[in-house]
């Protein structure tokens, strides 16, 4: 058998999919009586972020100081009242989840327009 190289090994563990990791780290368990997780563990998720996201979460992490202006911007994204979309603006959290990322985009876009600190989860 021919031998692999440490960055052929990384390649390969970074096109699996979570179970496929799960499977190969029981079988090295198995097979040396070690416990690899801690590094097939770490692999897993660089793989998981170099795939392209179709959708995010944009979630507001702060309305800033032109709070009436993020609250327009809210009720008009989600359709929510006065009173729910302040509540929003005041503790944060969820405007929009699994939107597309052209839309995600266009919201954060919006509401930092308005003045507010946006992320997209």
């Amino acid at each position: 058998m021919a031998k692999l190289s440490t960055q052929e090994i990384i390649d390969a563990i970074k096109e699996m999919k979570i179970l496929e990791v799960k499977e190969l780290v029981d079988a090295m368990k198995e097979e040396f009586g070690v416990d690899p997780s801690a590094v097939a563990v770490a692999a897993a998720p660089a793989a998981a972020a170099e795939e392209e996201k179709t959708s995010a979460t944009v979630v507001l992490k702060d309305a800033g100081s032109t709070k009436i202006q993020v609250i327009k911007v809210i009720r008009d994204i989600t359709g929510l009242g006065l009173m729910e979309a302040k509540k929003l603006a005041d503790e944060g959290g969820n405007i929009k989840e699994n939107a597309p990322m052209d839309e995600a985009n266009d919201i954060k876009a919006k509401l930092e327009e308005a003045g507010a600190t946006v992320e997209l989860a």
